[in-house]
């Protein structure tokens, strides 16, 4: 009985505390939503001439995991060629959006549930390169398969989009380093180091750290990653671990869809002493358009949610139903509060004060997320956020720089950093039960 008061008190305690971050979270989506204006026509047509001119690189889209879970490995039974905004349960990406969007190229994001290890990891990314290289074959008039820098540039002067692949989550090379390179083989142009949980060889951002960021075979990762010419992804990893790749990697490092830390204290944001490392590096950061990743409110409204669903678990331990149509009642009573366009714009300006103009870029996320900025709703409307840099002051020149231009130069770099280390070294033949040992291996993915 005692225990059960206690109980009690505590959720009174914390419902106390729900209820004024809640009426904060309000009440700053209110003020961010009255500051949001119509982007000004002439800037966004002054934003589309721009992305004719240089590709607008996107970073990260979820489509393939997109498509995986709803229509499996059956592409015929969803139509890109029409408005999925439009579906019963909308999708942020299709081909008119994307041409709208003045998209010239695209990491298709191979992601891998954290909790999917072994074979199954490797075959599930398999898959979906593969679904990637079908819908290039399946629209061939829109999308090209893209495996270097100047591909990219060549199918944007051609008016397709190029597609690049880009694996989501170390764990999918099954601690191998011969996967890691036929799926190099096979397209993949980046790996996200980890995703929400650590691996066996390197600290992810939201888990307890094991590693010190990354282990001797974590290290050879990397190594072998620059050899090869793959882009380094430091989306999703520790702070410890992004510093420990960028001192390792002799090529410069991505983030392919994070936001500031400065900003919003999101664990998987990129803090302000890591962002002063990317001048000497080169990287990239690739500002995300995740609304918790791009504003405080939104990130404390998902808390005070989670807390909720939490304790209505904890009093309906037998009552799934309950606790879901309970929960969405106080979601309709406390309504999550709004990104905006301008709040991702404020990010990517503190990418430039901090680090430069020439290590920012963009990665929306779109397609991996279920809620966007409230202007931000789709692939078509990247010229609604350059229209507000532009608004802003910035010069044409920095737009491309954003837009396409910084990630060039970092893939670029890459692949000399590559031709170089290839002629240097042989593959490497590194075990992690070598470089590793007396580490546990088990139960880290």
């Amino acid at each position: 009985m005692r225990r059960m008061v206690c109980l009690l008190a505590g959720w009174v305690t914390a419902v106390v505390w729900l209820g004024t971050a809640v009426s904060a979270a309000l009440a700053a989506s209110a003020t961010s939503a009255a500051s949001a204006a119509a982007p000004d026509p002439a800037l966004v047509a002054r934003a589309r001439k721009l992305l004719d001119q240089v590709p607008l690189i996107d970073g990260h889209n979820d489509l393939p995991w997109e498509l995986r879970q709803r229509v499996k490995n059956h592409l015929d039974k969803l139509d890109l060629r029409t408005d999925t905004s439009h579906l019963e349960k909308p999708m942020h990406t299709d081909i008119p959006r994307l041409r709208k969007g003045g998209v010239g190229g695209q990491f298709w994001s191979v992601y891998i549930p954290a909790d999917v290890a072994g074979a199954d990891a490797v075959v599930q990314v398999l898959e979906q390169i593969d679904d990637v290289h079908r819908l290039a074959a399946r629209y061939p008039d829109v999308f090209e398969m893209a495996l270097t820098a100047d591909d990219i540039v060549r199918i944007h002067k051609a008016g397709k989009i190029a597609s690049l692949v880009g694996m989501e989550g170390g764990h999918s090379i099954d601690n191998s380093l011969g996967t890691l390179r036929q799926l190099y083989a096979a397209g993949a142009r980046y790996m996200t180091i980890t995703h929400s949980k650590n691996n066996d060889w390197a600290d992810s951002a939201t888990d307890a750290p094991k590693h010190g960021g990354l282990t001797p075979f974590g290290e050879e990762v990397v190594k072998e990653m620059n050899r090869l010419g793959m882009l380094v992804d430091l989306s999703h990893v520790a702070p410890e671990t992004m510093k420990k790749a960028i001192a390792v990697t002799q090529a410069p490092v991505i983030f392919s869809h994070s936001s500031t830390r400065a900003l919003d204290a999101h664990p998987r944001n990129v803090p302000d002493d890591v962002l002063a490392l990317l001048p000497k590096n080169g990287g990239v950061v690739m500002v995300t358009f995740v609304p918790s990743f791009v504003s405080a409110e939104v990130r404390a409204w998902n808390a005070v949610k989670d807390g909720e669903e939490a304790r209505l678990k904890t009093l309906n331990p037998e009552g799934p139903e309950r606790v879901k149509s309970e929960l969405e009642a106080w979601v309709k009573a406390h309504p999550a509060p709004a990104a905006t366009a301008a709040q991702v714009a404020d990010h990517i300006e503190h990418v430039r004060k901090v680090a430069g103009i020439d290590h920012v870029g963009i990665g929306s996320d779109f397609d991996g997320i279920t809620s966007t900025p409230v202007e931000l709703t789709g692939v078509d409307t990247y010229p609604v956020l350059l229209a507000e840099l532009l608004r802003r002051g910035w010069s044409d020149e920095d737009v491309k720089k954003l837009a396409g231009l910084n990630l060039l130069r970092v893939f670029r770099q890459a692949e000399q950093t590559a031709a170089r280390l290839q002629k240097e070294r042989p593959a490497s033949d590194a075990l992690i039960e070598e470089l590793d040992k007396g580490t546990d291996k088990k139960g880290d993915s």
